[in-house]
């Protein structure tokens, strides 16, 4: 349940930057970074406790570091 409310929180972060005027994006995306770290997180602590496979970490995990990136390319972006 929380995994699900903080990729909402994410994702509804992202939409709030992509439709502000440049100088008022960082402050959504700053947001949308912390939440990210902390499904990553969560998620590799559902992995030491056995409730997702392996195999959904991985792929859950390979997600997680590509949205991280793009958030940080964006928000370097922003900042320039």
């Amino acid at each position: 349940m929380r995994v699900e409310s903080l990729t909402l929180e994410a994702y509804e972060n992202t939409i709030q930057a992509a439709f502000s005027p440049k100088y008022e994006k960082q402050i959504p995306l700053r947001r949308a970074r912390i939440k990210i770290e902390i499904l990553k997180r969560l998620i590799r602590l559902a992995r030491e406790l056995n409730i997702i496979e392996e195999k959904q970490y991985l792929n859950l995990e390979s997600q997680l570091q590509t949205i991280s990136k793009m958030l940080a390319g964006w928000l370097k972006f922003v900042q320039s």
